[in-house]
């Protein structure tokens, strides 16, 4: 039984309750910018809807969150669970539930920043994909007929790599395509470029890069769309992204890395000094080298030669001509003394012969006598009336014997 002293209770509906507790809290300035420190944990990324919802939780107490995809597009990192953060919100009332949560506007790593945060997490993540594997890698062409350039036109960057492109290479054609190297519009203009570049084959090798500044200002190149568009291009490309000691993602998934946009230009051509020196030394290496190898090659033809002259069948045949020539000289010697020895014998025979000659003694007043055809040697053989013939040197007669 209602006491009457006291008046009637206002009935409100659920809603009501949660509309009202939900105004108080939006109302109070201290939850309309809060700054909480907590654990993620139960994270749902919705990747359709770019929503997060999280909870934030220490060793006593846990409360819900949530980050709407306008805000959580301005991340530079990925949330992950028991990642411990510093969010910036406000706290409200979910009316459906009549529970409270925490709604986040920012929020960033606790203990490391979120730039080096977020390029520890796409580093992880390309490397796992194998976006930086060697295999990879594109060599860089020895002579390029032409460089590209993809850097801001005003930084001091464009007129280091020009003046010793130049300097190293005379010969060779630039083509610089402007870029943004920071702010919100760099990446996309650098993909941009990148693209150009391949679509239309405008250079042999690729120069992408800046000069040195912050993590901000290097951060337009630790862009994964500009990571993915260097990846896929065919024309090989260097990194020249600030100082020697400075890292982004483009240093690692490009074929090559040069510490500044000066050692690039050097890394992208030859130099001409020391390519006339070279080719000046291997000329007069190589013309050496041929020098000897002439003579040796001489030396070896000649001891080829003799032993081919040795037992080819003309130099054979030459030997047999002069062992026959030295053998037809002996036989004419021999014969020669031969014909000598047997002329001194004929002449002494021809002499002998010619004191018997008939002819000779007839000569000297003798006469010869035949009778009936034969020479008559005593005057035994003749008798009276016996024709005879008398022969003498110059002729013969016939004559009678009387006596």
């Amino acid at each position: 039984m209602i006491d009457p002293k006291f008046t009637k209770p206002k009935i409100i509906s659920v809603s009501q309750l949660n509309y009202y507790v939900k105004s108080l809290l939006e109302g109070d300035p201290k939850l309309n910018n809060v700054f909480i420190t907590g654990e993620i944990s139960n994270l749902t990324d919705h990747y359709r809807s770019g929503h997060i919802y999280f909870s934030l939780k220490d060793k006593n107490a846990v409360v819900r969150a949530v980050m709407f995809a306008g805000y959580a597009r301005g991340l530079r990192f990925k949330p992950e669970e028991g990642m411990k953060v510093i969010a910036r919100g406000r706290v409200s009332l979910y009316e459906q539930t009549g529970g409270y949560q925490l709604y986040i506007e920012d929020m960033q790593p606790d203990g490391i920043g979120a730039l080096t945060l977020a390029y520890e997490q796409l580093k992880k993540k390309l490397d796992e994909k194998g976006i930086f594997a060697p295999e990879h890698k594109k060599p860089i062409p020895k002579f390029p007929k032409t460089v590209g350039v993809i850097t801001s036109p005003t930084g001091a960057a464009v007129q280091d790599i020009r003046n010793i492109l130049t300097r190293r290479f005379p010969s060779i054609d630039i083509v610089l395509c402007p870029v943004l190297v920071q702010g919100t519009q760099a990446p996309a203009q650098l993909v941009n470029a990148v693209n150009l570049f391949n679509e239309y084959d405008l250079a042999d090798v690729i120069i992408i890069g800046r000069g040195g500044g912050s993590i901000e200002d290097l951060w337009a190149f630790n862009d994964e769309n500009l990571a993915y568009a260097i990846y896929a291009s065919n024309i090989p490309v260097i990194s020249a992204v600030g100082h020697e000691t400075d890292f982004t993602i483009c240093d690692f998934v490009s074929d090559l890395r040069a510490p500044t946009p000066s050692a690039a230009a050097e890394l992208a051509v030859p130099d001409r000094t020391e390519l006339i020196d070279y080719y000046n030394a291997q000329k007069q290496y190589i013309q050496s080298f041929i020098d000897n190898r002439i003579i040796n090659l001489t030396g070896v033809l000649g001891h080829y030669k003799q032993i081919a002259n040795a037992y080819s069948p003309q130099k054979r045949l030459a030997d047999r001509e002069r062992e026959l020539s030295v053998i037809s000289e002996k036989a004419k010697t021999l014969l020669e003394k031969k014909l000598a020895a047997e002329s001194e014998k004929t002449r002494k025979l021809g002499a002998k012969l010619e004191t018997l000659n008939p002819v000779s003694v007839l000569q000297r007043g003798y006469s010869i006598t035949e009778k009936d055809g034969k020479i008559i040697n005593s005057v035994k053989e003749l008798k009276a009336d016996d024709e005879i013939k008398l022969s003498f040197a110059d002729g013969s007669v016939n004559a009678k014997v009387t006596g």
